[in-house]
């Protein structure tokens, strides 16, 4: 859990800074998995300095990637850099650059029209191991 919460710091400070909305939703996917604010605050502050560890499997990939897009609809702007970013991070969890800017731009479409995540996932089950 906490690579996944560096790898959210990593994008959400992408653009410069840490937006208020940002830590916010950062520190409530800490809390969702037993972690105290503090404990997240402290991982992003060292989060340049820390190697992150990387999902095996293409469901916990995914979840990766859906919290990383979601976070990145979080301040309600979508920045290029930001969605470049969501793209090389999804490359580098695995899965295949010939699909991957279609599954980042498949999960947010599908976060803004407010589907489940288990929808979106299953929409995007296509898109594993191809």
């Amino acid at each position: 859990m906490k690579s996944h919460i560096t790898n959210l710091g990593a994008l959400a400070k992408i653009d410069g800074h840490l937006d208020p909305s940002e830590m916010q939703f950062i520190v409530s996917i800490g809390r969702k998995n037993g972690m105290r604010p503090s404990e997240v605050r402290d991982l992003l502050a060292n989060a340049g300095k820390v190697e992150p560890q990387l999902p095996t499997n293409d469901s916990d990939r995914f979840d990766q990637i859906y919290d990383l897009v979601e976070m990145m609809l979080a301040d309600g702007i979508v920045d290029e850099t930001e969605m470049d970013f969501c793209i090389n991070m999804a490359a580098r969890l695995g899965f295949k650059e010939t699909i991957v800017g279609v599954l980042v731009r498949k999960i947010s479409l599908g976060v803004k029209d407010g589907q489940s995540r288990e929808h979106i996932k299953m929409e995007a089950q296509s898109f594993f191991n191809s």
